[in-house]
């Protein structure tokens, strides 16, 4: 075997660091642009806010951007320039970032996006954690300080609904390696359940059957209490919960999930019904109490979900002498400027005549700052009009829909349609998309609400796949819930509506649409 040298010549493309600032930026909502600014500004002291603008100032500033940016923006056919960022395939899957989240599982596909029926709901960020108000709980109970610490570790085991999914075993394995205590799973299991008499009921249960029990029996507890002062204070007996005839609903409860909890959850109330030889109006009233009860209880108090935070749009669209303005947040147009002083001493430095290694070294420094301030200013510049361009082709797209708030006028897009109409690259579409709000006129949706395949009908037309989503849930809603409709008798309805569609295909909407299946929605 002969060892040679050749020649050869290659094409490569790479990303400069500023094409990947800008992937970064465009990534970044408006809930966190802000953040992003304010850590470039410690980091480069050449870069500034401009004083000079007062808020009220950079509103009216953002708007004349807005203005500028959307203007020869109106026609269907836009004429943009090629995309200097555009990039290979090949080039996207080398330079998907750690904290790319979707964008780099999705690299460049069209139907990455599930599509999203209630992305329109807001959720808030409460005040306190979910850990915070069972800590403040549980300072309140006498405990030593080695049962203190097993408390500690059960509640920073819970998870974000309020379930502890961890083994004992585990606990005590952490308790052991972390803070070198070493406790059997019998005093875990103590301190457990006084943590399971904590608010919100239900709390720090290992599955849906202890949680639904937690709630219950508090709930007999409670009521047992609430009777026994009651028959004090008046001196006389109190009939239990169902007024007479000695049905107690909560007991017979507490026995459905002790005895009967997997044909409850698959819903085979009738041999529930049986067994206990109810009628079907005692029936429904015991089930009441059961449906009645939070399978989430860590999710009940709203704090449990770091994540949740305020929404705030990234985009404004109203309907205005019916046209639609679209607006772009004023948080995405900070008023950055290169800093004055960095310019003076840089002036200073180039007139000095001797020019020693410290002088060029101050030089070098300084230019390097201001250089890298003009680049965040040009990458803050380009993410505003990206942002925008991609909302104009979207509205034009969906323009249906924004004038009217009607999901079945939503019209099939996928994210090459917009990259097309903008001549941007797939992927910077898709890193708009991801994570952008815009507020309309019928509530706060995500960007890649708007975003599904088409479903041709009988008649040749091409129609959203979300709108056939909205029809097939006005069917279930609509539907007699003592007899609900299966899957084939629901996709006999699309088709006597012209929507030429298959049984595999209702049954997957019906489960994006987080639907359960015909037996599951069965009401008594």
């Amino acid at each position: 075997m002969s060892l040679g040298q050749s020649l050869q010549q290659r094409q490569l493309q790479r990303l400069s660091p500023q094409q990947i600032q800008l992937m970064k930026l465009l990534q970044i909502p408006s809930a966190q642009i802000e953040q992003r600014v304010k850590e470039e500004l410690e980091e480069n002291p050449a870069l500034e806010m401009n004083a000079d603008l007062l808020e009220g100032d950079m509103e009216k500033a953002s708007e004349e951007m807005n203005d500028d940016l959307l203007q020869g923006l109106q026609e269907e056919e836009m004429e943009v320039p090629v995309d200097e960022f555009e990039m290979s395939n090949e080039e996207l899957s080398e330079y998907a970032f750690d904290d790319d989240g979707d964008v780099a599982d999705y690299k460049t596909k069209d139907d990455y996006y599930p599509e999203l029926d209630n992305d329109k709901v807001i959720p808030i960020k409460a005040e306190m954690s979910l850990h915070e108000l069972l800590m403040d709980q549980l300072s309140m109970l006498a405990l030593e300080e080695t049962e203190y610490k097993i408390a500690e570790q059960i509640i920073g085991s819970l998870d974000d609904d309020g379930y502890l999914r961890r083994a004992l075993q585990s606990i005590a394995d952490d308790l052991a390696f972390k803070q070198s205590l070493i406790v059997e799973e019998k005093e875990i299991e103590t301190i457990l359940n006084k943590i399971q008499t904590f608010d919100p009921a239900g709390i720090a249960a290992r599955n849906l059957q202890e949680c639904l029990l937690l709630q219950l029996k508090r709930k007999q507890s409670d009521g047992e209490a609430e009777a026994a002062t009651d028959e004090a204070l008046n001196g006389r007996s109190v009939l239990n919960e169902t007024g007479g005839k000695g049905l107690d609903k909560r007991k017979l409860a507490i026995t459905i999930i002790e005895k009967y909890f997997e044909e409850f959850t698959r819903k085979h109330y009738d041999k529930i019904q049986k067994s206990l030889h109810l009628d079907e109006k005692d029936m429904k009233e015991v089930m009441h109490q059961i449906l009645a009860l939070n399978p989430k209880p860590g999710a009940e108090t709203g704090y449990a979900n770091e994540a949740e935070m305020y929404i705030i749009p990234d985009f404004t669209v109203l309907i205005n002498n019916n046209q639609l303005e679209l607006t772009l947040n004023s948080r995405n147009a900070p008023p950055l400027i290169i800093s004055d002083d960095y310019k003076l001493m840089l002036k200073e430095y180039e007139r000095g005549q001797k020019q020693d290694k410290a002088q060029k070294e101050a030089v070098f420094f300084i230019k390097q700052k201001i250089d890298a301030a003009k680049w965040f200013i040009e990458m803050i510049q380009q993410r505003q009009q990206t942002l925008l361009m991609t909302m104009r082709a979207i509205l034009l797209h969906q323009e249906s829909f924004f004038m009217s708030g009607d999901t079945t006028q939503l019209r099939p897009m996928i994210l090459k349609d917009i990259a097309e109409k903008i001549n941007l690259d797939v992927s910077t579409v898709s890193r708009v998309a991801n994570s952008k709000y815009v507020q309309t006129e019928f509530g706060t949706y995500l960007l890649k609400y708007f975003f599904s395949e088409s479903l041709t009908t009988d008649s040749g037309e091409e129609v959203s796949t979300k709108e056939v989503k909205a029809i097939l849930e006005e069917f279930i809603q609509q539907e007699d819930k003592h007899k609900p409709l299966s899957d084939d008798e629901l996709t006999d309805q699309l088709q006597k509506r012209g929507y030429n569609i298959a049984r595999r295909t209702v049954a997957k909407y019906r489960e994006l649409l987080n639907i359960p299946v015909a037996r599951l929605r069965k009401e008594l």
